[in-house]
């Protein structure tokens, strides 16, 4: 593939990107790019030395979690084309039924405490009710979101409760950390976690009927500040065939998988590896260089900007923006990244995709 030159047009403005309603600040900028920002975070993907600038976690991939999901009503965060909720309008229950109370402070949800649905994974078959998924409204989900199907950037859907997560939610945190461990609970963790599993390839392809995406995101936190929750042998056991399962299914429907996983998790990616994630975005107490080292060719990483400020002069965005691009920019072939841009200074995006646009043409 010849490489396409690097003009300074690219960086004027060409509009805004389409972008649902929620707290993240208003839609990004569009620019003059030579291919979409789409078309770019797939050849990230591709590993075929197509890529031409490093991606934006915020600018370049567009996430949806939508309201036909009741899940992200509970948890207080919609992300589709529809309004707004009202602090009042956010909790209740999730697609289990399970309660949720929105608390305003945090701007997040928690499960209603004091009496977890499930004491003993193995009452699950008797206690947890599935939801129908044929009787979602996929047919107003497809409507509202509509306009997203012409979207430039990397498009996809997201679930927001997990494996652990929704273990989590029916049991509680310490049921939940020792249903996995427990000898006389891990058969009925299993078969609940597969048939979660049932559920979720279902919502996917309702889902793909209707929207033209690229990928799913799964949320699933598996770690504290400090550590993960569990051993890698314990997620290799426990979650790791349902992680795997659910990233081959999306594969075998031309989608890429990403693992939303809050926690120093640096100790389990390995098992990200293993599952076949396809993207991992985690959180800066992580040492995602040491990561991208080891496991880069395999699972694509988001990193960091340094830290700047609105009185940060233009000469020192520029100088700290092209050793970010000298940085990373040369192995995005082979070890491709994402910069996490949510609190991010725009001079300084415009010049990450100024440099590493430039080092890319040049191989």
């Amino acid at each position: 593939m010849s490489k396409v030159p690097f003009k300074e047009e690219e960086l004027q403005a060409a509009g805004e990107h389409i972008h649902p309603t929620f707290i993240f600040g208003g839609p990004p900028v569009k620019y003059n790019t030579p291919i979409t920002v789409r078309e770019n975070v797939n050849a990230c993907l591709r590993r075929d030395g197509s890529a031409m600038w490093i991606p934006s976690c915020f600018g370049d991939f567009l996430s949806v979690e939508s309201r036909v999901n009741k899940d992200h009503i509970a948890r207080a965060e919609v992300m589709d084309l529809g309004p707004l909720y009202s602090d009042e309008e956010k909790g209740g229950p999730d697609l289990f039924g399970i309660e949720w109370v929105y608390v305003p402070v945090v701007g997040g949800s928690m499960v209603k405490p004091g009496s977890p649905a499930l004491e003993n994974a193995n009452d699950w078959p008797k206690v947890i009710q599935f939801p129908d998924v044929e009787a979602m409204d996929w047919e107003a989900c497809a409507k509202l979101n509509a306009p997203l199907n012409d979207t430039e950037r990397a498009y996809h859907i997201t679930f927001q409760n997990g494996l652990f997560e929704r273990l989590i939610s029916f049991m509680d945190f310490e049921g939940a950390a020792m249903a996995i461990i427990d000898d006389e609970q891990k058969d009925a963790v299993h078969a609940l976690f597969s048939r979660l599993c049932d559920m979720y390839e279902a919502m996917i392809g309702k889902y793909m009927e209707g929207l033209t995406i690229d990928g799913v995101m799964f949320h699933d936190d598996w770690g504290s500040q400090r550590a993960p929750f569990f051993s890698l042998a314990t997620c290799r056991e426990m979650l790791v065939p349902y992680l795997k399962r659910l990233a081959d299914f999306c594969h075998s429907k031309g989608l890429w998988f990403e693992q939303h996983s809050c926690g120093k998790n640096e100790l389990l990616v390995p098992a990200m590896v293993e599952a076949g994630v396809d993207l991992w975005f985690g959180q800066p107490m992580n040492d995602m260089d040491l990561l991208r080292a080891e496991y880069g060719d395999k699972i694509m990483f988001g990193v960091y900007p340094p830290e700047t400020t609105p009185e940060t002069s233009d000469e020192e965005i520029d100088r700290l923006a092209k050793e970010f691009a000298d940085k990373y920019a040369p192995d995005m072939g082979t070890r491709p990244v994402a910069m996490i841009d949510f609190v991010c200074d725009e001079r300084f995006k415009k010049a990450v995709y100024k440099y590493s646009r430039m080092i890319l043409a040049e191989e």
